[in-house]
């Protein structure tokens, strides 16, 4: 399923800096328009995740043209102290969060790792699949959600 989410895109002098404002603390930034989109995209795809993972609900995206680009540079500064006027755009940022966290965040990550021989053999010999122990044990012990 493709979420979408407006996003903010300022001009920094070196790149752009990008900010999901329904998603809190999704920001980043990229050198270019295409390479801040690409992160855009990894960060939106990211967070989502992270917090389906940790079984948070995830919010509803705002339409476009709710979303404040002036207001929501000027959060990123103090109150009363003097920025330059915001140079960018808005527009809506989509992914499909399942597709993106398959080939970028559950791709199978190959460890090597040793235990005694008495204890392999008795594991094989009851038909263990080790890489299924070991992510269950590591999800227990990190506390996320089966």
């Amino acid at each position: 399923m493709v979420s979408t989410y407006p996003a903010c895109f300022y001009e920094d002098g070196t790149g752009y800096s990008v900010f999901i404002p329904d998603l809190p603390g999704a920001n980043t930034c990229g050198s270019s328009i295409e390479d801040a989109m690409e992160m855009a995209i990894d960060c939106m795809a990211g967070w989502i995740f992270t917090e389906r993972l940790e079984g948070h609900q995830i919010p509803e995206p705002s339409p476009l043209e709710d979303v404040d680009f002036e207001g929501e540079w000027n959060k990123l500064w103090e109150p009363g102290e003097e920025h330059p006027e915001p140079h960018g755009f808005k527009t809506m940022v989509a992914v499909d969060v399942d597709e993106y966290a398959a080939l970028h965040f559950c791709a199978p990550v190959k460890k090597t790792l040793s235990i005694p021989r008495w204890l392999n053999d008795a594991a094989k010999a009851a038909g263990i699949n080790f890489s299924q122990l070991l992510q269950k044990a590591l999800k227990e012990e990190l506390g996320i959600a089966q």
